[in-house]
């Protein structure tokens, strides 16, 4: 007598379903009692399938084993563990699952209790600590390892798929596989989210370990060379921003276009408190090129321009509002390789739809505003570095503290605000320079001050701009008073940055020299 044979489990196909995103659940339930699966389940699942008609045994009743500590223990058993993890093609593990009254189950449906949603909904932690999932973890990775045999869904929109494989006798050890690959995601992704609050509440948000985690939104056709491969990914837990909120009109976004998408909208968002006024900002290779806050977007638009055509050529504008017939005629007459906008009018859209490489891309808000995280992190080699993520207050203009003999008009006062948080999200070194609620002239990523001066006003002389009576921001201090005698010859009126150089006092003196307000906030906002 063959005794492995003897040994083997021919008992019903059993599928055990317990998840805490009911959705889609009913249904497949139904297709999987008509492939003759028996179902087991648990708690709030098992009411909705009888509650549907469907037959489905409790696991408790099928381990004669009661649920224990208000449901903290209930699928943690031997016939429901062994019943995955035994070795279907292990004479040992089969003789042992026959002794031991363990019979197999071949497909596994779980998702997580809702952790992340109560950490939204409350601040109490015993509530919190509750919805800890223990068993469906423990059951997701137990199926995942023994995918050999075993098929694992953690996610409603795999149910359709498995039960086209399931019909077609396609449930194939690749597809297990590829489902075992998400379940081992799905748990990784959960616990990080779990240790991540833990230290948030109580380590600050800086703990022995952080964890950064994704879920892959596309990929991209390359990454920012044709030689490197690339794809988005979004945080899940700080939104789902581009699943949901992110439309493609025409094109298709590429890795750099999205980078420099996120800088030209957190720009062109940064000043959604601004009532009846409307923003634009113009990036190249995540830098601006142009900005300019004005009644109407057409305004917005044709001064954000002057500032530098010629780079902005190719590069990306956001739009926070509506693009109308009126706009879009104005910017078809300039290459834009991407335009991001919160909606387009479906006349607009028919004019640059005849733009062939053109790029549009709408989030249908009523302000163009992106998720926000409260921590940033950079990758380094081996390694990243990881801080509280900056931004400009909301009244770090206003309570800067003035210097200079001379004080600020109303109107420069606006400017100052604007070109502060320009170059707060622009890289270091930098200068901003505004007139009019418009950027006239920009200098970044320098390695010196006074050099990202002089190339910011050398640009607007090409561009043919009268920059006299502009403002000028800088996001760190001037370490000498080169660039307030330089921002003197050009006629600059004003002037804020944050101070806190070894020499402020002469840089204040040059101020007062020159009769030029000066303000300093006391912040600084390098971005490197």
């Amino acid at each position: 007598m063959d005794s492995n044979k003897d040994a083997k489990n021919t008992t019903k196909l059993k599928a055990l379903l317990s998840v805490s995103d009911k959705s889609g659940i009913v249904d497949f339930a139904s297709e999987l009692v008509k492939l003759g699966y028996e179902i087991l389940s648990t708690g709030g699942t098992l009411s909705t399938l009888k509650q549907a008609g469907l037959q489905a045994t409790e696991v408790s009743e099928y381990t004669q084993s009661p649920e224990l500590f208000d449901g903290r223990v209930k699928t943690l058993h031997p016939k429901i563990h062994g019943g995955i993890l035994y070795r279907r093609d292990n004479e040992s593990d089969c003789k042992a699952a026959l002794q031991n009254g363990i019979e197999d189950i071949s497909l596994v449906c779980v998702n997580l209790y809702p952790f992340f949603a109560t950490t939204q909904r409350t601040d109490d932690f015993d509530e919190i600590i509750e919805n800890i999932d223990i068993g469906g973890p423990t059951l997701v990775r137990s199926s995942a390892k023994g995918y050999a045999s075993v098929l694992v869904l953690t996610s409603p929109s795999d149910y359709p798929l498995a039960i086209e494989k399931l019909k077609s006798n396609q449930n194939t050890i690749e597809f297990r596989k590829e489902m075992m690959i998400k379940a081992f995601c799905h748990t990784a992704h959960y616990d990080a989210m779990i240790a991540n609050y833990m230290n948030e509440r109580f380590n600050e948000g800086f703990g022995e370990w952080e964890f950064i985690y994704g879920r892959k939104v596309c990929q991209t056709r390359y990454g920012e060379n044709p030689h490197q491969k690339g794809a988005l990914y979004e945080m899940p837990h700080i939104s789902d921003f581009y699943t949901k909120h992110f439309y493609t009109l025409k094109g298709e976004a590429s890795f750099n276009n999205l980078t420099d998408m996120n800088a030209a909208i957190k720009l062109a968002s940064a000043f959604n408190t601004k009532q009846n006024l409307h923003a634009i900002s113009i990036i190249k290779h995540g830098n601006p090129c142009g900005f300019a806050l004005k009644p109407t977007l057409l305004e917005a638009y044709t001064s954000a321009l002057k500032c530098d055509s010629v780079s902005a050529y190719g590069g990306v504008v956001a739009i926070n509002g509506t693009i109308n017939e009126e706009l879009a005629q104005e910017m078809s007459k300039t290459y834009i390789e991407v335009l991001v906008a919160c909606d387009i009018t479906q006349g607009a859209l028919e004019i640059l739809s005849t733009k062939k490489r053109q790029k549009i891309f709408i989030t249908k808000q009523d302000k163009l505003s992106l998720p926000k995280s409260s921590y940033d992190f950079k990758r380094i080699e081996g390694g990243f570095v990881y801080q509280q993520s900056d931004s400009v207050k909301t009244d770090e203009v206003a309570n800067a503290e003035q210097k200079s003999h001379k004080k600020a008009t109303k109107e420069e006062q606006i400017d100052l605000e604007i070109a502060y948080t320009i170059a707060a999200l622009t890289k270091s070194n930098c200068v901003a320079y505004v007139k009019d609620s418009a950027l006239v002239a920009i200098g970044m990523g320098m390695t010196s001050r006074v050099d990202a001066s002089r190339a910011a006003l050398a640009k607007a002389n090409d561009m043919g701009l009268d920059v006299r009576g502009c403002v000028l921001a800088s996001e760190a201090f001037f370490p000498f008073r080169d660039s307030i005698d330089l921002a003197a010859s050009a006629g600059v009126s004003a002037v804020i940055c944050p101070g806190g150089s070894m020499r402020d006092s002469e840089v204040i003196e040059a101020a007062d020299e020159h009769n030029i307000a000066l303000y300093f906030t006391g912040v600084r906002h390098f971005l490197h």
